[in-house]
């Protein structure tokens, strides 16, 4: 029955369900990591229990969180060597270090410490306890950094050499294949986007529970915590979105063509389509809402700057207009979406009702899963933007693609649907039951010291309780 079906379509669909299931829980893990060690900072410094009821009641979550996004992260190996082949084998002397060098570093990093971060609080001294929890926030931006090295690689590709069996191999330096020209710009911009998700997140959970009980102290710590980085982040996200703009449009002018609807060249300043209907096959948009001179103002912060167009371009270098172009603008919506929030906050902060504004509690809980949508759809913009290249501009999709029919990559699809499906779906459940409960309303602290077990036996329990 999928015998009519293309076998690299499938595998496309395959791959991107398995990276936006996978990419949320990274992005939330990354957030929640930095979150977790400025709580236990806040705690040392201050003593103030409060910071240490948030620190456990969060690291419960880290924990799912941080299990599922291991378990969701190997099946992306697993389709480098099943659907992707031909690219594992062309690129692999380049990305295949990168990857490794992700796992030696930042994988054993936070494997190393993690157990001390979840189980050691009451067992080890509270320097270790917070370096150990400091070593696992190091570790998810240092495996943060590895994979935009790999991903930027394949966006803007340098410092490698094509040898005689046509493979990409490093070149005289590693440094030029790690830097190149986008990764600064994915960086800055993702790991912002991870504590912007994380801090929405966590708004969402603290106006959840200032909607039943706004006394409960650990709600509205959380709460105004979450609001401070939404105010300072969100606005520093759309400057560093900017930049990532104007630099994809030197490197990869086609995907920006692309995300804004320009079909036509503008040699007198293109305008801003803020929404309509793209159709490729007429190359226009349909039902167009514009503003003249605008597009030409953000690209190149100039009106009157002349912009090519996609008709520029080979019909066959051409990304999914559709797709890039939608996802693009849920991604900005959001960013202002959030931007806005930020600044009713700071409002109600200076009237001194931050804990009293109902509305704006719901519309912080409306928009708790905002940032786990808004990556998503940045990360479509980026992937799907640039096809029709695996490795932009020098290796094609279609020639990337295992020898496999289309019955073999549509049971695979249906397989990880299904299992995703039910036991991601079993452990969502669970992160949202952790969530539903209120953090512990009392400011209880840790042991000052850590509780010694070695020499204590049952027997000598026994022998001093039993008279």
């Amino acid at each position: 029955m999928f015998e009519h079906l293309d076998a690299v379509i499938l595998a496309r669909v395959q791959f991107a369900f398995t990276v936006s299931f996978h990419f949320v829980f990274p992005a939330f893990s990354i957030g929640l990591a930095s979150y977790l060690m400025v709580l236990e900072a806040l705690w040392l410094r201050t003593g103030r229990g409060v910071y240490a009821n948030l620190f456990r009641y969060w690291l419960k979550i880290f924990a799912v969180v941080f299990g599922m996004g291991v378990v969701s992260g190997v099946v992306m190996s697993y389709q480098f060597g099943t659907n992707w082949s031909v690219f594992s084998e062309k690129a692999g002397p380049v990305i295949g270090p990168l990857m490794a060098y992700e796992v030696m570093t930042a994988f054993f990093l936070e494997a190393g410490f993690l157990g001390v971060m979840l189980f050691g609080m009451n067992k080890v001294g509270r320097g270790l306890h917070f370096l150990a929890t400091c070593m696992v926030a190091l570790g998810t931006m240092i495996s943060a950094t590895w994979i935009l090295a790999v991903n930027s690689w394949m966006q803007t590709p340098a410092g490698h050499l094509i040898n005689e069996q046509g493979q990409f191999v490093p070149g005289p330096s590693w440094w030029a294949i790690v830097f190149t020209a986008s990764f600064p710009y994915r960086l800055v911009h993702t790991v912002i986007a991870a504590y912007l998700t994380t801090a929405l997140a966590v708004g969402g959970v603290g106006a959840w529970h200032l909607l039943r009980d706004r006394a409960n102290p650990g709600a509205r710590k959380m709460f105004s915590m979450a609001m401070w980085m939404a105010a300072v982040v969100a606005p520093i996200q759309i400057f560093v979105g900017d930049a990532h703009g104007l630099n994809t449009l030197e490197h990869q002018p086609a995907k920006i063509l692309a995300i804004e609807g320009h079909y036509e060249p503008s040699p007198d300043g293109a305008s801003l389509i803020l929404f309509g209907i793209p159709d490729s096959e007429a190359r226009r948009v349909d039902y167009a809402i514009e503003v003249p001179k605008l597009g030409s103002l953000i690209l190149k912060h100039d009106p009157n700057a002349p912009l090519p167009g996609l008709n520029d371009f080979p019909r066959e270098d051409w990304p999914p207009v559709g797709i890039v172009f939608w996802s693009f603008r849920i991604m900005v919506g959001l960013g202002f979406a959030m931007l806005g929030l930020g600044l009713w906050s700071l409002w109600a902060r200076w009237r001194g009702t931050l804990y009293d504004r109902r509305w704006l509690h719901r519309a912080a809980l409306v928009m708790g899963p905002s940032g786990f949508v808004a990556v998503i759809a940045g990360w479509i913009t980026t992937e799907v933007g640039r096809q029709p290249f695996t490795v932009y501009g020098l290796m094609r999709t279609a020639e990337s693609h295992s020898p496999l029919a289309a019955p073999a990559v549509a049971a695979s699809l249906i397989a990880f649907v299904v299992v995703y499906f039910f036991a991601f779906g079993a452990g969502i459940y669970y992160l949202l039951r952790l969530m539903a409960k209120p953090p512990q309303p009392g400011e209880t602290q840790p042991p000052s010291r850590p509780q010694r077990a070695a020499g204590i036996t049952p027997a000598a329990v026994g022998a001093g309780t039993e008279h």
